[in-house]
């Protein structure tokens, strides 16, 4: 019988932090995004319309690099805060790599590492 990868992601628009659950155990990694406070003001200071567009790019290249964890995983629970993994969740659901994998989103506020692990665990242990 094959093991079940099982996957956190705990994320907003600017990070994400990867938890990879096996017997209790829980590997943790971040991503982030490289639009940072500073590029939007340069951005800004030319023109609005670059800024966007400088926003989405970066913000693409962001959730690609998410996609290419979550690639790997049988199950993934997406929280956190902000609307990141709808935007995340809707991105994968246009491509058929990923139509077998069990994606759920759960809503979350803020939350140190330590919360985020045991949402994590809670997910995929309930207790009986």
């Amino acid at each position: 019988m094959a093991t079940i990868k099982n996957l956190g992601i705990w994320m907003d628009h600017s990070s994400a932090n990867i938890m990879e659950f096996t017997d209790r155990t829980i590997g943790l990694k971040t991503i982030t995004s490289d639009f940072t406070h500073d590029d939007k003001e340069q951005s800004l200071s030319k023109s609005e319309k670059m800024m966007h567009n400088k926003e989405q790019h970066e913000q693409s290249e962001y959730y690609k690099k998410l996609e290419d964890v979550i690639i790997n995983f049988d199950e993934v629970v997406l929280f956190g805060p902000t609307e990141a993994k709808v935007e995340l969740l809707n991105d994968l659901r246009t491509d058929n790599r990923f139509a077998k994998i069990k994606i759920v989103i759960k809503p979350a506020d803020k939350m140190t590492q330590n919360q985020q692990h045991a949402f994590v665990r809670k997910y995929y242990q309930p207790v009986i």
